[in-house]
């Protein structure tokens, strides 16, 4: 088994983590979405929510830069959810040239059923798994989510869209 998993080997597409790790990220996202959908939201939506939840008030610019995001996609981001009654911009108490992004009261009654939903899709998800298992493989999966570079907490699917808008 062991020589299976060597690197140079002619081992199977079920036999490595590179492959794995894209069979499972696919099938996640793509449940995530559909459960999400009733809400009226997609996952980035979803994300971007909850990082506004812990960094409300700030600005655009500030947003963009802590998730990687190009400015022009963020604008589109907090349009879109502006459209849908989910965040409002305000004058920016200190930079007359800034709009402060603060969640409205829609946001913060389907933030809990989101979350709601999160959790009970990480849990159909990591079912055959223990607790302890389950807490190693969060760390393993952070370890590597580190070492890829991108900034804890951020998806990189919103990245590559900054990068295709300034195209």
């Amino acid at each position: 088994m062991a020589d299976d998993l060597a690197p140079g080997t002619d081992r199977p597409l079920a036999g490595r983590a590179n492959f794995l790790l894209s069979q499972l990220g696919f099938h996640t996202a793509q449940t995530f979405a559909t459960r999400l959908a009733p809400l009226g939201i997609a996952p980035n939506h979803f994300g971007l929510l909850m990082h506004l939840e812990r960094g409300e008030g700030s600005t655009q610019q500030q947003l963009a830069d802590v998730l990687g995001i190009h400015r022009k996609v963020m604008v589109g981001l907090l349009d879109d959810l502006q459209h849908r009654g989910l965040i409002e911009r305000r004058r920016h108490p200190t930079d007359r040239r800034a709009h402060a992004i603060h969640l409205t009261d829609a946001a913060r009654a389907l933030l809990p059923r989101a979350r709601r939903i999160a959790d009970q899709h990480e849990d159909e998800i990591l079912t055959p798994l223990d607790a302890d298992e389950r807490g190693h493989l969060i760390a393993v999966l952070q370890r590597l989510a580190a070492h890829t570079g991108h900034p804890a907490g951020v998806h990189p699917g919103l990245q590559s869209s900054a990068r295709s808008a300034t195209r």
